[in-house]
């Protein structure tokens, strides 16, 4: 066990809420290309999302276009239908990301993921994309998760 892996089992160990990177699908990105997915708190997979809470993902990329802007685009996917999923800040430029978009730079992506408490107790896939001036995916990911009471 390396020294890094060693520290956060120490940390989750003493309580402290512990994120896993998340195993995403890449479904199109022709602008860009994922490293890494983040959601906090996420201690296994699918991330159990408790309704009324707030949750933060934070997606690593990189862009292969230059942009001037960029937008989040969310839907919830439940027996292979999308449904909008309206999220607070759809502005990928006030999302960690300082705008113009340069090509060949690496990007943090990070936002809120609110889960209202009317939702259903379900599980479904979340397709998340972030445009680019052109409506061209900078990334788009997919990842299941599972909203619980």
């Amino acid at each position: 066990m390396d020294v890094r892996a060693g520290l956060v089992v120490l940390l989750c160990v003493m309580g402290f809420t512990c994120a896993v990177p998340v195993k995403f699908i890449d479904c199109g990105s022709p602008s860009g290309k994922v490293a890494m997915v983040d959601i906090n708190p996420c201690a296994s997979q699918p991330c159990q999302l408790h309704k009324g809470q707030s949750y933060g993902v934070n997606v690593t990329f990189h862009s292969a276009v230059e942009s001037q802007t960029s937008t989040a685009v969310v839907h919830g996917v439940i027996a292979g239908v999308p449904i909008p999923f309206p999220i607070p800040m759809e502005d990928g430029c006030k999302s960690g990301i300082q705008c113009p978009i340069q090509k060949q730079q690496y990007y943090h992506y990070v936002t809120a993921l609110p889960v209202k408490t009317e939702y259903p107790a379900i599980k479904l896939v979340v397709e998340w994309e972030l445009r680019d001036d052109n409506k061209q995916d900078l990334f788009c990911i997919k990842f299941p998760v599972q909203i619980v009471s």
